[in-house]
């Protein structure tokens, strides 16, 4: 049944998939000490592609590959790809809580995207003033950076491709022919796509194992099975229960609690900057998902 607000079975359950996903960025920094970055990506792709398979099977739904599906398919899978290439790397090369405020600055680009190239998506005055939020939070992010405090330039844009590369994708699966698949199957094109295309290039990246342990191979699995394929139907049943706007607005927490993992787990240092950061790509989202 659709709600038009949201309710405490709701609110509770996007917050657990908020921190779900600022977790899963914790278990990135975690297995990229057992395997190489690009490496990790790609396995968990092509497991995560397996997971996702068993999961449409069981609700009696099996993927099916469609012809006119094929050309926007490798498109998104393509980007999907270069995303947590970039992603995975910046995870390894700067602060977590940097990474994830950049990385969630991802609305920002979709809008932009959406204003040229969706017609009934252009960019309203309140959106228009959360999209100068949002980047002027990314900047502050990237421009903040000092000595001790875990970032490096290279980290930071790497992320910010990876948040102009999730846009991307968000953009084909509504801008392309996929919008007529269901978004589990759009999920799979993807899966399937970027494995094969991150395994091929990551000896490109050095070392494909670097100090690997059984935790880590668990770790993997949780990723591939909890995060892609389970937390990715979670947010699927909220969007179709619950208003899309009031669903993406809850993105904002998961740099904040990046944030509060990496200070937590890793004693990383939260400057003011980061933090004003963090807020003004936080204002940003809500205006850019507002209904007006």
């Amino acid at each position: 049944m659709k709600k038009d607000a949201l309710d405490g079975t709701g609110a509770a359950t996007l917050l657990a998939v908020t921190l779900l996903l600022a977790a899963n960025q914790v278990v990135v920094v975690e297995v990229n000490a057992g395997l190489q970055p690009v490496c990790l990506a790609g396995r968990r792709s092509a497991l995560a592609g397996v997971f996702l398979a068993l999961w449409l099977v069981i609700r009696r739904s099996p993927p099916v590959l469609r012809r006119e599906h094929v050309l926007p398919g490798l498109a998104i899978g393509t980007i999907f790809a270069a995303e947590f290439l970039c992603l995975f790397l910046a995870l390894d090369l700067t602060a977590l809580g940097r990474a994830s405020v950049i990385f969630y600055s991802m609305p920002l680009w979709l809008a932009l995207m959406a204003h040229f190239g969706l017609p009934e998506q252009r960019i309203t005055p309140v959106k228009g003033a959360g999209l100068l939020l949002a980047f002027a939070g990314t900047m502050t992010a990237i421009l903040s950076r000092q000595p001790g405090i875990g970032g490096s330039l290279g980290g930071d844009l790497l992320a910010l491709g990876a948040a102009i590369g999730w846009a991307g994708t968000a953009f084909l699966a509504r801008a392309t022919r996929l919008r007529e698949a269901a978004a589990e199957m759009q999920l799979f094109w993807m899966v399937i796509v970027s494995g094969p295309i991150l395994l091929a290039v990551s000896p490109l990246f050095g070392p494909l194992v670097r100090d690997l342990q059984m935790h880590h191979i668990w770790l993997l699995v949780f990723q591939s099975s909890v995060v892609v394929a389970g937390g990715f139907a979670v947010w699927l049943w909220l969007l179709s229960v619950y208003p899309t706007s009031l669903v993406a607005s809850f993105s904002f927490l998961t740099p904040v609690f990046a944030i509060g993992l990496g200070v937590f787990l890793y004693g990383e240092k939260v400057t003011p900057a980061i933090l004003l950061a963090a807020a003004l790509v936080a204002s940003g989202i809500v205006l850019i998902n507002r209904r007006v």
